[in-house]
């Protein structure tokens, strides 16, 4: 499919900067380039070129690229221009490609979508190169690059054309059992092979937790009583004062959130208001907030002063934990070991005891549930309600009560929705809302 415009923009980033990529694709791509570079160039190499607009005036000395479709990233032709990155550069070299007739600036997206409908890329792909560009951490990029490479789609697309030929095989059955060409019974195999696939998905969902932790962040949430040295620990593994530490009680009444790098992988880490009896009426807003994170957490730092312990009143968490003594600086010279029973930790913010001990435990725990970022995992929570889908058909499909015109059927669904995941079949629906979440210029 060839768009009837031509779209161009910005795609490298934040300007102003040493070198700005400006890209341009559709049918006017070709006149573009040899009208502002004064002469066409040999396709995909970089040449040293000064850009005129079509009145002959300089805009500016750069490199030019060109790739003629289909093989280039949206199938259609594609130039690049690279130019330096002023402001004022930029913007008139954009005003003069867009005043070309049948050119217009791109909507968020719409290069990826072009891709999609030229057929370069699915929609499992499409959203990979979104994370891609997303990526903050080493494991959010080698997971997106998996992706776009083509690993999960390779995964779902082989799941569907099992189900494909199983169809196939139970509807032969069953229109030409007679015939000498088909099979005696293929029904044992067909069955077989779903009852394996249902297990095969299953597996995958449960993969999906771990997918979120690489691409949204591994939850761990600092609880205890006021003056706990919650605020304190949350500075130093911030590594600045993202949160305000006084001897008041009720001081923190809101959640405080910073986001941690660790051995790759995204952390958040979230300080929240004192737990305690009897608080102020706004302080119970921060406390009821509190609670309501821990039980969203992959763990919790269950904080204690160990010089002046205070109850925090009853802690019904599901999420792991860590028992953190804290204040060690105030123990007077008490042995550690006296703490060894009661607390996993012991800390002081003071003097850095024990703090990258603590540090380090978060990150292997956070490396433990992420696992390993080079597995094929669902991405999307839409690919987990469709893999569902697709398994609720199977377990139906399997059910041996049912006559076999039934099943097949079942198998067909299953297949749609599989198909559904990368876009082999109608997903016009989702398409607005996949491409508002690129960048313009991608």
């Amino acid at each position: 499919m060839i768009s009837g415009d031509s779209i161009v923009a910005l795609s490298s980033g934040r300007l102003p900067a040493g070198v700005a990529v400006l890209r341009i694709s559709g049918r006017n791509t070709r006149f573009v380039v040899e009208t502002i570079a004064g002469g066409m160039v040999k396709p995909r190499s970089a040449v040293l070129r000064r850009f005129r607009a079509p009145d002959g005036t300089v805009l500016d000395n750069g490199l030019v690229l060109f790739f003629p479709g289909p093989a280039s990233f949206t199938g259609e032709d594609v130039a690049e221009f690279h130019v330096h990155g002023g402001r004022a550069v930029v913007a008139r070299m954009l005003e003069t490609i867009a005043g070309f007739d049948g050119v217009r600036h791109a909507e968020p997206g719409e290069f990826t979508r072009r891709a999609f409908f030229n057929g370069k890329v699915d929609l499992v792909e499409t959203e990979a190169l979104a994370d891609l560009v997303n990526a903050e951490t080493e494991a959010q990029r080698r997971f997106a690059i998996l992706n776009a490479g083509g690993a999960q789609s390779a995964l779902y697309l082989g799941w569907r054309r099992r189900l494909i030929h199983a169809r196939a095989m139970i509807e032969a059955e069953i229109d030409f059992a007679d015939e000498d060409d088909v099979p005696g019974s293929v029904s044992d195999t067909v069955w077989s092979d779903a009852r394996s696939m249902i297990s095969e998905i299953d597996r995958h969902i449960a993969g999906f937790h771990a997918a979120e932790i690489i691409r949204d962040g591994f939850e761990v949430v600092i609880l205890g009583a006021p003056n706990a040295g919650k605020s304190s620990l949350f500075n130093a593994l911030a590594r600045r004062d993202a949160a305000i530490v006084t001897d008041e009680p009720g001081t923190t009444r809101d959640l405080l959130e910073v986001v941690l790098d660790l051995r790759g992988l995204r952390v958040r880490l979230t300080d929240t208001a004192g737990l305690r009896e009897a608080p102020g009426k706004i302080e119970t807003i921060g406390i009821e907030k509190a609670r309501a994170k821990a039980d969203r957490a992959d763990l919790l730092l269950l904080l204690e002063d160990a010089a002046n312990p205070k109850d925090t009143g009853p802690l019904s968490m599901s999420a792991p934990s860590l028992r953190v003594a804290t204040k060690l600086d105030l123990l007077d010279k008490r042995a550690p070991h006296d703490l060894a029973g009661r607390y996993e930790f012991g800390i002081s913010v003071i003097d850095g005891t024990g703090v990258e001990r603590l540090l380090a435990e978060i990150g292997r725990r956070a490396a433990e549930a992420a696992g390993d970022s080079g597995d094929i995992l669902p991405s999307r929570l839409r690919h987990v309600e469709l893999l569902d889908a697709a398994n609720r058909h199977l377990h139906r499909a399997a059910d041996e009560r049912m006559a076999q015109e039934l099943r097949a059927e079942e198998l067909r669904l299953a297949a749609e929705r599989l198909g559904r995941i990368v876009g082999a079949v109608d997903v016009e629906d989702l398409l607005d809302v996949i491409f508002s979440q690129f960048c313009i210029g991608k």
